[in-house]
Formats: structure tokens, C-alpha cells, sequence
């Protein structure tokens, strides 16, 4: 080979990104289709793929396929554990305290004016469309193509709201979002541009009600219970003991168990249900453990739909040639509490809530079968949409992007921390306002706010040795200095994310 030819090689290949605008992914038409489907406190507990006591049921066959074709994330983690600032921190890649939505209660809007990441990719030639849950109240922007639910949304027969108003439909309401993805993708869509599509389900959100196709489902399996189902907090603050997210004390009978006609079930879902709790009428910890059960497998049956659900997805896109240039990922708004520390809900830095499930397919760029155990947070998901579009991320922006997690390279800086905030207090549930910091290995907690500003409670655990967190070691002598270090830590990151309490 020439010398000059060797030349003309190096240049070409040398040009060659720069000719496509010096994007990654070339073209326009080159640019990858991106789905998020996004649960509602599905806990990555009650996902296959990430093992656990309910693996062995297999709940979630569908989910797990993304994990076998893609990558299964083991610490994603949220900002805030509580449904609307979560869905505002996926739109904005933002803090609660910086995008303003840091409550469920509808006295704090969601400020639609300012910059999401929709708006950006749609600025970059994006086809965008949101459907299901946001629970976000106000009109949509960025969005061409949007259709929700208003509120929490309904699980059957749910009312949707769109550009036209509020209207009405028939039917389960994970299945009728899925329709309505499907029929956009297929037909509504400028398909000569790549689509960003957001796939929002309301399940398996409270008060867990099924399909009435999965009703027999788990009827004759007793569920694994978790094994601080009676946990005594008594090494924890104040904070747990007041919380009012029991399922011995706040988990009703009526309306969360069913014994009551009416709350939105259809007449006779569970006339089974109520006819044996009237004839055996358990108490103390056989009603707890009765809960329990009932509990979960209303909560599983509301995940083997959604799981449904992203199977129709997956095979439309395998049918319709779009899955090679797609790429799809599961998460949640936040995890779940299915009887740890006896409880139901979220809103605690404990794992359960703190954590989130997220796992991603994109065919030739992610290994199969892969499994990232960086320290990821909900902060990172709209700067992950931005940059797999060739999109630059602006720099208010407080995430990172993921992207090179995803084509399994850790950039030498990635962070070490997570910083937490939970604000909502008083307020549902009754769980204390907290801050707190979360390495690889401890994780500092400060309650706040009970009385006074200056009234706190410290928390500290070690996860390596007591993942369950029920050992509390802010007040043992062999862990000051590791207390020391979470605070200096706690401090930088409040000071990195310009937080004001």
C-alpha cells in the first residue's frame, strides 16, 4: 500500500464523524428510538431478573428479557422517594429543591415553563409523545403527542386527559396505555424521525387492583414474607416508630384489602376474599401475616400485567423491524416497601424506597446479560436521553449521563455519593422530613423538622454488613470517624447541589 493511499485512509476516517455533524450516531435517520416505560412504585424486589425472595415465582418474565439482552442496573437510586418530584426530576434531570416540585400535594406546581428534556430533543428533530401517569398537574410541553391520566388516574374504566380535554375509556388501564403506545408508534407518529416515546403506567400503585384475567393467579402459593416483617426499630429513631405506613396498623381492610364493595373494583372481584375473612377473622400477627399475603399478591398480579404489557412492546418492535435502532428501558419512579420494616409505601432513604429498579436493551451497543453496580440516580436519566439523541446537555443540569455506563466504561470521575431529601412532612404517612448520604458502603441519615429546625436524629449503616439496615451505628464509638467522613461528605454535596432546606 502506498504511502499516499495510507494518507488518503487516515483522513477519510479522521473526517469521517466530523461529515455527520460530529454526533456519535451519524445521521439523523442514524439516531436512535428511545422508549422509557416507567412504573408506579414497582420495587426491584418483585423484578426476576434481580433475584430475591419472590424470583422463584417468576413475576416478571418480559422485564427480564431486557435484563438478559441488555443491562440490569443493581444501584439506581432516586432523589426524593415520592411519585410527582420524581417524574419532575425525570423531565428536568434536576433536585426537587432546583426544579420546585418537591411535594406530592398539589399546593407546589410543577413549574411546565421550564427546560425539560423533551423540549430539547423535540428542538432536535425528535417525534415525542407521553402516555399514562405523570401526575404532574397542567399542560404538557414538548410533548407532540400527549394523552395522560388526570391525578393518580383510575384503574379501570380511567378517565385521560390530552390537547382536547378529558374524556373516558373502557377497560384495564395497563393495557389501554400500551394500546395507545402502540397505536402511536404505528400510526400517529412523522415517521421519517427517530421517536422518544414515554410508556407511563399507573400500576401496581395503591390500592393494587389486577386484571380480572390474573385474579387466580399465586391463589394457592403462601408468598415468602420478609424477615423483619415484625421489625421493633430498636435501634432506629423516632422517625420509625411514628411513621404511619403499617401494615399492621395502616393497611385498611376496606380499602386496600377489598372487604368492601365499591373503590373502584368491579362487584365480585374478591367475593372469595371477603367471605373467608368473615368466617376465620384473624388477629394480631395472623392478621398481620393475613394482610401481608393478600397485599402482595394483589401487588404481584398488578406486576404480571405490566410485565404483560412490555412483552407487547418487545414483540412489536421485534415484528416491526424498530427494535435494532431502539433503545428500550424499565424503571420506576422509586421502589417499594412489600413488608420490609413491616411496611407498605415508600418516602424513607431505607433501600427498599430509596432504590429503584432500571435496566435497559440496546441491540449491539449494550452486552447482553450485563450488570452495572455504579451509583446511578434518577437525576441521570433525562441527560441519558440527551446524549444518546447527540443532543448537548446543558449545564444547569445536575446529572450524567449514562451512556457510557451502557456501553460498559465507568469514566474515571463518577461519583462516589448520592444525596437524598425527603420533604413531605407533616404530610401523607407521616414520615419525617430526612436528608441523607449514600456511598458504596455507609449510608448517613438526618431526620429533621419534628419540632423545631434544630431538632435532629442521626442515623448510620453499614450495608456491606447489615443490608437490611436494622442496626443503627450513629452512636457506636468504632464508627466516629466514619461518621465524621459522611457528614464532611453530606456537606460537599449539599454545597454541590446548591441545597437550602
Amino acid at each position: 500500500m502506498s504511502k499516499i493511499y495510507q494518507l488518503y485512509i487516515f483522513i477519510f476516517f479522521a473526517i469521517l464523524p466530523f461529515a455527520y455533524g460530529g454526533k456519535i450516531y451519524g445521521s439523523s435517520k442514524e439516531k436512535p428510538n428511545i422508549i422509557w416505560i416507567f412504573s408506579d412504585d414497582h420495587s426491584y424486589q418483585t423484578i426476576g431478573a434481580y433475584g430475591g425472595r419472590f424470583a422463584y415465582l417468576n413475576p416478571t418474565p418480559n422485564i427480564d428479557r431486557l435484563a438478559h439482552e441488555g443491562m440490569r442496573f443493581d444501584r439506581c437510586y432516586v432523589e426524593n422517594s415520592i411519585c410527582a418530584p420524581s417524574r419532575a426530576t425525570l423531565l428536568t434531570g434536576k433536585f426537587s429543591h432546583v426544579h420546585g416540585k418537591y411535594l406530592n400535594q398539589s399546593s407546589i406546581k410543577f413549574d411546565h415553563n421550564q427546560q425539560q428534556f423533551q423540549k430539547l430533543l423535540q428542538q432536535h428533530g425528535y417525534q415525542t409523545a407521553m402516555i399514562g401517569k405523570i401526575h404532574l398537574d397542567g399542560k404538557m410541553q414538548g410533548f407532540d403527542y400527549w394523552d395522560v391520566l388526570p391525578g393518580q388516574g383510575k384503574y379501570y374504566d380511567p378517565e385521560f386527559i390530552n390537547e382536547s380535554g378529558k374524556y373516558d375509556t373502557r377497560g384495564y388501564v395497563t393495557d389501554i396505555i400500551v394500546d395507545k403506545a402502540l397505536d402511536w408508534i404505528k400510526n400517529k407518529r412523522d415517521k421519517s424521525k427517530p421517536f422518544m416515546l414515554m410508556i407511563h403506567q399507573k400500576a401496581p400503585h395503591r390500592t393494587w387492583i389486577p386484571a380480572k384475567r390474573h385474579m387466580s393467579k399465586y391463589a394457592d402459593v403462601v408468598l415468602p414474607e420478609s424477615d423483619n416483617l415484625f421489625d421493633d426499630y430498636a435501634s432506629r429513631t423516632t422517625a420509625a416508630y411514628e411513621q404511619k405506613m403499617s401494615i399492621d396498623k395502616d393497611m385498611t381492610l376496606e380499602r386496600d384489602l377489598k372487604l368492601e364493595e365499591g373503590n373502584g373494583v368491579p362487584d365480585g372481584m374478591y367475593d372469595n376474599r371477603q367471605e373467608w375473612f368473615e368466617n376465620n377473622k384473624p388477629e394480631g400477627e395472623e392478621l398481620v401475616r393475613w394482610k401481608y399475603q393478600s397485599y402482595m399478591k394483589d401487588f404481584l398480579r398488578c406486576v404480571w400485567g405490566v410485565d404483560e404489557n412490555v412483552g407487547r412492546v418487545l414483540d412489536f418492535l421485534e415484528e416491526s423491524g424498530l427494535g435494532d435502532n431502539t433503545v428500550v428501558f424499565y424503571s420506576s419512579d422509586q421502589g417499594f416497601y412489600n413488608g420490609e420494616h413491616g411496611w407498605f409505601d415508600k418516602r424513607f432513604m431505607y433501600e427498599e424506597s430509596f432504590r429503584t429498579p432500571l435496566l435497559a436493551r440496546w441491540p449491539d451497543h449494550i452486552k447482553p446479560g450485563s450488570v452495572n453496580m455504579d451509583l446511578v440516580q434518577n437525576i441521570d436519566f433525562a441527560e441519558t436521553f440527551l446524549d444518546l439523541a447527540g443532543v448537548d446537555i446543558p449545564g444547569d443540569m445536575q446529572g450524567c449521563s449514562l451512556v457510557p455506563l451502557l456501553q460498559g466504561e465507568t469514566p474515571e470521575d463518577w461519583r462516589e455519593s448520592l444525596y437524598y431529601h425527603y420533604y413531605e412532612y407533616p404530610g401523607a404517612h407521616s414520615v419525617r422530613k430526612h436528608e441523607g448520604v449514600s456511598g458504596k458502603r455507609f449510608k448517613l441519615i438526618r431526620f429533621y423538622g419534628n419540632d423545631t429546625p434544630d431538632d435532629e436524629e442521626w442515623e448510620l449503616y453499614d450495608l456491606k454488613k447489615d443490608s437490611a439496615e436494622m442496626n443503627n451505628l450513629y452512636d457506636n464509638p468504632e464508627y466516629t470517624q466514619t461518621v465524621q467522613h459522611m457528614k464532611e461528605e453530606l456537606n460537599r454535596l449539599k454545597e454541590k447541589y446548591k441545597v437550602k432546606e
